[in-house]
């Protein structure tokens, strides 16, 4: 089962995931994005009497989902922003751990219908849950100039993101922009030379963001796991770009999305968690020669205090 979910994902930082999790045979643990099920598969084995219970909002995760036979394993297809309520619903107050490796998967980027990806010749699509109805056309083609400026600039991080923002409104009038094969040509002339697949890869990121509510999403799990995670239980968050490896730093360090840290009247730090090390940890060279797309992979680890 391992090497058909390595063929759909290869889990990443699996080792060091299952050390941050400080798995309990007989402990209560949470996989957000079960994906191919390589961090799900690892944690059963760890498992005695305890109970894994995994998320994924893609039901193409939910056909390997139905590939594991064992009792004390749960898969739930719903987007990780309601997790509080479908535990509630199992039956779970709290539980001793959560992973969520977020990002999208080798399948997801590898399956030309879906969109992801700059290297094929698809419909704009991008919808991680195909069950809604926002895809990246709607985006592209619907959206005024002044918001797709602002999703490119602050999702994709693009520096001329307002001239991108505008070329798309101006090239939209003639004919609606479906493929990616059409968004790359408009994407061409506007890309810093030599930075051209960098730069493309940051309009996409930013299409997906916005088509999934991804960062948005991130806060609310995160809010929940105050009240999800027990007293010493940990959360393992793997990110893989600074919008979200900064919203989950700063969580853990202040308790808040700011960043600002809030003090009580004794001056002590209010904060639900407590980080474990002081930076991120991140993939050793081995990986990354093995799997390239591991290599902005950043891994916090958050004890529930």
């Amino acid at each position: 089962m391992l090497a058909v979910m390595t063929i759909y994902h290869t889990p990443v930082m699996l080792a060091e995931s299952l050390e941050a999790l400080d798995i309990t045979p007989e402990g209560i643990f949470v996989d957000l994005t079960f994906g191919g099920g390589g961090h799900s598969s690892a944690i059963l084995e760890k498992l005695g009497s305890g109970q894994l219970i995994a998320f994924d909002q893609d039901k193409d995760a939910e056909d390997n989902a139905v590939q594991i036979d064992n009792t004390r394993f749960t898969f739930i297809n719903a987007n990780f922003r309601h997790c509080k309520r479908y535990l509630k619903m199992e039956g779970i107050d709290q539980v001793d751990g959560v992973i969520a490796d977020l990002g999208i998967s080798s399948h997801q980027i590898n399956t030309p219908e879906r969109g992801f990806s700059t290297r094929f010749e698809s419909e704009l699509d991008m919808r991680m849950d195909k069950t809604v109805s926002k895809d990246a056309k709607i985006v592209i083609n619907e959206y005024p100039e002044h918001e797709l400026h602002k999703i490119f600039g602050l999702y994709g991080e693009i520096k001329n993101a307002r001239t991108l923002a505008r070329k798309i409104v101006s090239s939209r009038v003639n004919r609606s922009i479906e493929g990616a094969g059409q968004l790359l040509e408009i994407l061409r002339p506007l890309a810093p030379k030599g930075r051209q697949n960098k730069y493309f890869a940051q309009v996409f990121q930013a299409l997906r963001i916005e088509v999934n509510d991804e960062l948005k999403a991130l806060e609310e799990m995160l809010i929940q796991m105050t009240d999800i995670i027990k007293t010493n239980g940990r959360l393992v968050v793997i990110s893989y770009h600074s919008l979200e490896d900064r919203l989950v730093k700063n969580f853990l360090q202040s308790g808040n999305f700011r960043g600002q840290p809030i003090k009580d009247f004794y001056g002590n730090l209010q904060r639900p968690f407590k980080p474990f090390g002081r930076k991120p940890i991140t993939p050793n060279q081995q990986e990354i020669k093995l799997n390239s797309r591991s290599r902005s992979g950043k891994l916090r680890i958050g004890i529930k205090l």
